[in-house]
């Protein structure tokens, strides 16, 4: 098996709020779907966001109840410079984001910041001077 992660998908209280702040907030690109689900294509992967009632039966577990703690994961976005660190967590506070740690050095040598969506998923935006950032060929 070749490792890789196709697809994250969220589970959300809020499917409209949630299209709005990734769609409109961020500017990701939506793909055409079905109104009760929504697709952002991600250089390689997907993102996707579906009810969390919805996404608990599909994968038949029980639908735990929303907790604003930590979820135990988040994703990470990393790109080419401080600069633009600073630019994308700015971007996400202005489209609703939640900034829970500004962007400040880190202890492995980077820049990196985190904030949470409306629904309360983190994302860490980060530049990591030791990972290429970028498209990789097509043997990759």
């Amino acid at each position: 098996m070749k490792p890789r992660i196709s697809m994250i998908t969220l589970g959300v209280d809020d499917l409209p709020r949630a299209v709005r702040f990734y769609e409109q907030g961020l500017g990701f690109p939506r793909m055409e779907s079905p109104p009760e689900v929504a697709f952002f294509p991600l250089n390689g992967s997907w993102l996707g966001l579906y009810g969390r009632k919805d996404l608990a039966e599909d994968a038949r577990v029980a639908a735990a109840a929303h907790s604003s703690g930590f979820p135990g994961f988040s994703l990470a976005h990393n790109v080419a410079s401080d600069a633009e660190v600073d630019a994308v967590l700015v971007q996400a506070a202005a489209a609703g984001a939640t900034i829970t740690k500004p962007a400040e050095k880190t202890s492995w040598g980077g820049y990196a910041g985190y904030f949470a969506d409306p629904e309360g998923y983190l994302w860490e935006v980060a530049h990591n001077p030791f990972f290429w950032v970028g498209p990789k060929d097509e043997t990759s």
